[in-house]
């Protein structure tokens, strides 16, 4: 049996960061925690990023992950969102990097095909399949619930990889 590896799920946002913490041991996920870092609308951008990013370290103080998994920014219709959305996940992903917390990417169709077996699920199907999958999560928050997804999806990957790994060693 392998060790437990506590992951870290991000999904990032300028308004609405989620977070979710799981542990991982083989191919079994447990809820830890998980919440929203909020930013202040009255704020000026770079206060809100310096907001955002402030939580989320505290998040890493508190439960100290080993890993973490963000979703990537996807190119939206309107530009300035998309270059909003952006520098928020920038604040975000220099939480754990400056923690040095490897971080792997994954898309938001590579989440919900880990997660619900399909990858352009509605968000009702990943929320189903969260609390399923972590059934002592609770009522979360949309942006929470997706932080977890990418969680789930990086343990799963994960387990993929080393299983990958041990076949080749067993093929020499």
């Amino acid at each position: 049996m392998g060790k437990t590896v506590r992951i870290l799920g991000l999904d990032p946002g300028l308004r609405h960061t989620g977070w979710g913490i799981l542990d991982s041991r083989d191919s079994r996920v447990t809820f830890v925690a998980a919440g929203v870092a909020d930013s202040s609308d009255s704020l000026s951008l770079s206060e809100r990023l310096a907001e955002l990013h402030a939580q989320i370290c505290t998040v890493i103080g508190e439960f100290k992950p080993d890993e973490a998994a963000i979703e990537e920014t996807f190119v939206n219709k309107n530009p300035n969102s998309t270059l909003k959305l952006g520098q928020a996940r920038g604040a975000v992903l220099l939480a754990p990097a400056r923690s040095g917390i490897p971080v792997s990417e994954y898309t938001p169709n590579q989440i919900k095909k880990a997660v619900v077996g399909a990858g352009h699920a509605e968000k009702q199907q990943v929320d189903m399949m969260v609390h399923t999958l972590l059934p002592g999560c609770g009522k979360l928050r949309p942006d929470a619930a997706d932080a977890l997804a990418a969680a789930i999806c990086h343990s799963y990957m994960r387990v993929a990889a080393e299983r990958m790994k041990m076949l080749r060693a067993l093929e020499k």
